[in-house]
């Protein structure tokens, strides 16, 4: 089990973690979401080992987690951290990357779990093709292949899918996380972008200005959010007395009601349109499965289904 115990961490006087303490099993996923500068990769930093602490612990199975003050060489054997700079040699080509720390003593083998890996981050075509001719997204998966081919035990992933194209980004995911949820591997995955995290996650840490403010299931998040910061992680959401925090979808519009709003803006978004409209001076977004005319007066109903 990893254990984080009230850490708090600053690169100078002012603290950026600020007395986090969460767990996690072996073969869960965690995901640490927040805004920019909230402490999200200062947070992976520390599990990783990179900084020491100023207050607090980390423990791994009962082994401490260790700063630069203990540690000659900064990580531990049964650890991998894929940071959002992939740090990979631009003259040798995708299999021999993956390969890069594998056993030369069974070949066979070794070249067995290359290939098992080139083909869960989807880049079989591009075995041979050398890293400087990759696409950035292309160089993150491979960072990706190469961090779980000595099979870590847990693996820490900071923003593991922004350089990818929203062509392979959903199966991509899929293919990550099936293999480190059947392996037993357990994930700590920092990220701003529900989708890269909501499907597979077990548990989601909210952080606000370096200070936990939610840890919970992604179901229990979304259907009570405890705060604005927190739905807006799950999309469009208004706070409407005394209906307080409501999703863009849990508005309707019908014949009659007491809620009756103006409309100022639509967007079409494939299968829905998000209509903005003013509801007593305020802003408040709903959904519909047709459009709407700008200035149409509509009745809105509360639904939280």
């Amino acid at each position: 089990m990893l254990q984080v115990k009230n850490i708090s961490f600053g690169y100078s006087k002012d603290k950026v973690v600020k007395n986090v303490s969460f767990s996690a099993h072996a073969g869960e996923n965690i995901s640490i979401i927040g805004e920019s500068g909230s402490g999200k990769s200062s947070l992976l930093k520390l599990i990783y080992g990179e900084y020491d602490l100023d207050k607090g612990s980390i423990s791994w199975k009962n082994q401490p987690i260790l700063g630069p003050r203990h540690n000659l060489v900064v990580g531990y054997p049964f650890m991998k951290y894929v940071a959002q700079e992939f740090d990979l040699m631009p003259f040798i080509t995708v299999e021999e990357t993956i390969g890069t720390y594998l056993s030369n003593f069974y070949p066979d083998e070794k070249q067995k779990r290359i290939n098992m890996l080139i083909d869960v981050v989807e880049l079989t075509e591009f075995a041979c093709v050398k890293i400087k001719n990759l696409s950035g997204g292309q160089k993150q998966r491979v960072a990706l292949a190469r961090a779980m081919a000595l099979q870590p035990e847990i693996i820490l992933l900071d923003e593991p899918f922004s350089h990818i194209d929203n062509f392979k980004k959903k199966s991509l995911r899929r293919s990550l996380f099936k293999y480190l949820k059947e392996n037993d591997i357990t994930c700590i995955v920092a990220t701003h972008d529900k989708n890269d995290v909501l499907a597979f996650s077990d548990k989601l840490i909210v952080l606000h200005n370096g200070r936990l403010i939610a840890n919970n299931t992604p179901n229990e998040l979304y259907n009570n959010p405890p705060s604005p910061l927190v739905a807006s992680f799950f999309g469009e959401f208004n706070t409407i007395e005394p209906y307080g925090i409501l999703y863009a979808h849990q508005l309707q519009v019908v014949d009659d009601s007491k809620l009756k709003a103006i409309v100022k803006r639509t967007y079409y978004n494939g299968g829905h349109y998000l209509i903005e409209a003013v509801l007593n001076d305020t802003i408040v977004f709903f959904k519909t499965s047709y459009n709407l005319k700008i200035n149409q007066k509509v009745c809105l109903k509360v639904s939280k289904t």
